[in-house]
């Protein structure tokens, strides 16, 4: 584990099912992140494809997939090179909805990898806004 990581913290109006269902079924991955092919499962090879080009864009495995509470996945991108990051999902329960934390450690190090570390910083802020509009249209 690096000393590089990424936090982020939102509260969404849906029971943790619902965004639980979010975070590992295609269907809603594809609304706002990338869409594999199947569902993430514990064990299972971790595959997201863009949306639009159908390329291979995050490759890994999971790790843990404890319904509905927490997820966690490694996570590879091209420009990582061979290192590999872990993200991990923690879905708590509060009055009218969920609290979601995300933990996205392990990220390369260093000058070099600063402009990753901001692309995959602003990305997870991109992903995570569409993640919570698409929520919440389902409850008003």
């Amino acid at each position: 584990m690096t000393d590089t990581n990424i936090r982020k913290t939102i509260f969404l109006e849906a029971d943790r099912a619902a965004v639980w269902e979010y975070l590992t079924q295609p269907e809603h991955l594809a609304k706002w992140f990338h869409a594999p092919k199947t569902a993430l499962a514990a064990g299972a090879k971790l595959e997201m494809f863009g949306t639009e080009s159908g390329d291979l864009l995050i490759w890994g495995e999971v790790r843990a997939a404890r319904k509905p509470e927490y997820l966690e996945y490694t996570f590879t991108v091209k420009p990582m090179g061979d290192a590999v990051s872990t993200v991990k999902w923690t879905l708590t329960e509060v009055p009218g909805g969920t609290k979601l934390a995300l933990e996205h450690d392990g990220l390369p190090q260093g000058e070099a990898a600063f402009g990753l570390t901001l692309a995959l910083d602003k990305g997870w802020d991109d992903h995570i806004g569409r993640m919570r509009a698409h929520i919440h249209e389902k409850a008003d």
